[in-house]
């Protein structure tokens, strides 16, 4: 799909590193036996794809070469010697490629906390995130669930909800785009499954490393704020595929097609805030985050035929090639909308996903995706308790999931077999310079 799922797109990274598309390298050795680090932005436009905003998609990988970052010391292996820098321009994880495993998290601020309290729980918080990013422990009374693992690739990249700037009396510092997102058609929404007033996206290549992070901030945050809910995802572990592929969604389609890459023009403007009228000073070079916790319905989805499955995406199931596509052609051949068949009908149907994501349709607009899919077991009728934690950064949601979110809810076939039940939107600061906090900008 143009946008995707579990999209780790070309991602799979057994043969390849991490390193920041905007952030400084850190210095020592490479990890042993990797020429390097490659960074994998993911960005998907407006028409970027499968659940674009209709549900289940992260956007495509895309790959920058950066300098090697170093693997902590006595870290064992490749993959768990993978580190990336905590410092930089942009908070990490939302450039880098989605880790194997994410913990995604909410807390909601305590009685009384106010500006004082929330500032020194992000300074607690960026000490903690320092040492573990680092394949260090993070207090000294540490659980030592994560003991044996190098950092294995860790990044905790923290969002502000709407009501945090009531709370910690910051009202008058609270960006208007940070306002809350207006129902869809067909959402199934449980309140308690989402918003919150610290957002916390932990991603790491090891499950027990991501755990063990989000175990750390839940102890620290202790008195100050609670947790609210919590949501555990996966993607392509390193080493699945024998060479870097698009990877496919819980629906089995190729997930993460098509998709601009940073270098493109106009790539930051569409991702990252600058000041202006309506954003503030601070949050330029942040970003705002859309999660949505999309259940794929499974059972009706498998139930169809194959050739009904790729009329609904508009893409063959085995290859990802566009409806129309000869034989052998791949999935980067380019969509040609206007195919006909023998008998004069659309090749590509009008309510197909490639065509009604298609970027032309929905005015540019455009988010960078990190989605991780998700399957939490059986609910009481049976169904899979499963699908997509979409994740989705971009300089402005009235611009960007909005409007897309709107136009895939009336008109993509593919919202036939998604439903959205839970939601938040924060506003992610920018990142942290050597010596500073998260989210220093917003206090001075």
């Amino acid at each position: 799909m143009e946008h995707t799922s579990t999209d780790r797109t070309t991602a799979d990274r057994a043969t390849t590193d991490r390193a920041t598309t905007e952030r400084p390298a850190a210095q020592g050795a490479q990890a042993p036996g990797r020429a390097g680090f490659t960074r994998r932005a993911l960005l998907g436009t407006a028409g970027a794809g499968l659940l674009a905003g209709a549900g289940a998609g992260v956007a495509g990988a895309v790959a920058l070469d950066r300098p090697g970052a170093a693997p902590a010391a006595g870290a064992g292996g490749a993959l768990g010697a993978a580190r990336v820098p905590f410092h930089g321009e942009h908070q990490a994880g939302i450039l880098e490629p989605q880790q194997a495993r994410v913990q995604l998290a909410a807390f909601d601020l305590a009685e009384g906390v106010g500006r004082d309290g929330l500032r020194t729980l992000l300074q607690r918080w960026t000490k903690a995130a320092e040492r573990l990013t680092a394949g260090e422990p993070a207090e000294d009374a540490d659980n030592q669930v994560a003991l044996d693992a190098g950092p294995c690739s860790l990044t905790l990249t923290v969002g502000f909800g709407a009501a945090l700037f009531d709370k910690a009396g910051l009202a008058d510092r609270r960006p208007q785009a940070l306002e809350p997102l207006p129902p869809f058609p067909a959402d199934a929404l449980d309140p308690a499954r989402g918003d919150g007033d610290l957002f916390v996206q932990i991603g790491a290549d090891d499950a027990l490393v991501a755990v063990h992070a989000l175990r750390v901030l839940q102890r620290q945050a202790a008195g100050t704020a609670a947790l609210r809910w919590q949501s555990a995802g996966f993607a392509r572990t390193p080493g699945a595929t024998a060479r870097p592929m698009t990877g496919r969604n819980l629906m089995g389609q190729i997930d993460g097609t098509n998709n601009p890459q940073p270098g493109e023009d106009g790539f930051a403007a569409k991702v990252f805030c600058t000041a202006g009228p309506d954003q503030p000073a601070w949050l330029a070079g942040g970003s705002y985050l859309v999660f949505r916790r999309i259940r794929m319905l499974l059972d009706n989805w498998e139930a169809l035929p194959t050739d009904r499955q790729e009329r609904v995406i508009g893409r063959r199931k085995s290859d990802g090639a566009p409806l129309g596509a000869p034989a052998g052609a791949g999935e980067r051949t380019p969509v040609d909308l206007a195919a006909q068949g023998p008998d004069g009908a659309l090749v590509i149907p009008a309510d197909a996903h490639v065509r009604v994501a298609a970027p032309a349709a929905n005015g540019g607009a455009a988010m960078l995706r990190r989605g991780f899919s998700y399957h939490d077991g059986l609910l009481p009728d049976g169904s899979p308790d499963a699908g997509l934690l979409f994740l989705a950064f971009q300089a402005d949601p009235r611009k960007g999931f909005t409007p897309v979110q709107r136009k895939l809810a009336r008109g993509d076939g593919l919202s036939r077999f998604l439903r959205h039940e839970a939601s938040g939107l924060y506003a992610v600061p920018p990142g942290i310079p050597a010596g500073g906090y998260l989210g220093q900008q917003l206090f001075e």
